[in-house]
């Protein structure tokens, strides 16, 4: 049976400017020629599609922190939605704290993307949208509203500001919606992540191994931050880059000397290859 191999995009396999190495393009496409190979990461499916030019992905891929499962030519496997009632209650309720998110949605099945926000926007957030200036998928609005079928809703602020929403919303919700806190490293702030109660990487490695039909005992997983625990858990070998977070680490097999700057996941599919 073939092994499998799904890594983490960024921090993990991008490089910190958002790269793709000839090295780690490469060694990536010559292991998929004999090896399922994927992606797991919190960007859309459009993103991803820019990122992955010229790289062979040969299963489904987990997509806007597992809220949504597809191929590469646009067939969905499966989806994790907020709906409109739930998502314009969150919208509401983090307006009281004088904040508006980003939000995510499918528009139609051919896996068009809107990204929904409001005209008040906090100064990271403003940040944020400088590398979305030329995307097409845009909809701003004076009166946020949520659309039916919503991925995930995302803040983009201070961390006290953002943990006091987060136990906030949690107390309507509960155990409801999941809700990834965690530092943005790109901008500088904190993010608050909202999203689907099966809404993450370990519920996508399952519905990808089902669609596939592999042996997760088989499977590698590569990671860097915290949302990829949930995958290391479930996979036979879990490898963490060096510049992870120390928890990370602590939950990894295996602890690569290399960043992702230094094609930490390029070095180790190539050293299994020569060992």
């Amino acid at each position: 049976m073939k092994k499998i191999y799904i890594t983490d995009l960024d921090h993990t396999f991008l490089r910190t400017d958002l790269s793709v190495s000839e090295f780690t393009r490469g060694t990536w496409n010559e292991m998929s020629a004999h090896s399922i190979m994927s992606i797991a990461t919190a960007r859309t499916y459009k993103k991803t599609m820019q990122f992955l030019k010229d790289i062979d992905i040969n299963a489904p891929m987990i997509l806007l922190d597992g809220a949504l499962i597809a191929t590469m030519d646009k067939k969905i496997i499966d989806t994790k939605f907020i709906g409109k009632e739930v998502g314009d209650v969150i919208i509401d309720e983090g307006a009281k704290f004088g904040i508006y998110p980003f939000i995510l949605s499918l528009a139609d099945s051919t896996l068009r993307e809107t990204f929904s926000y409001s005209t008040l926007l906090n100064v990271h957030q403003k940040e944020v949208l400088k590398n979305y200036k030329n995307d097409d998928h845009h909809n701003r609005q004076s009166n946020l509203r949520a659309m039916n079928d919503n991925f995930k809703i995302v803040y983009f602020g201070d961390e006290v500001l953002l943990r006091e929403l987060a136990l906030h919303i949690e107390k309507i919700f509960g155990d409801g919606l999941k809700y990834i806190l965690a530092p943005e490293a790109y901008v500088g702030c904190y993010f608050l992540t909202i999203l689907h109660k099966d809404a993450d990487k370990s519920h996508g490695i399952k519905s990808v191994s089902e669609y596939v039909g592999f042996d997760l005992k088989k499977l590698t997983v590569f990671g860097d931050n915290f949302n990829d625990i949930g995958m290391f858990e479930l996979a036979g070998t879990s490898v963490a880059v060096a510049n992870a977070q120390e928890g990370v680490k602590k939950a990894a097999k295996i602890v690569l000397p290399h960043t992702n700057d230094e094609d930490a996941v390029a070095h180790y599919l190539k050293s299994l290859k020569n060992g």
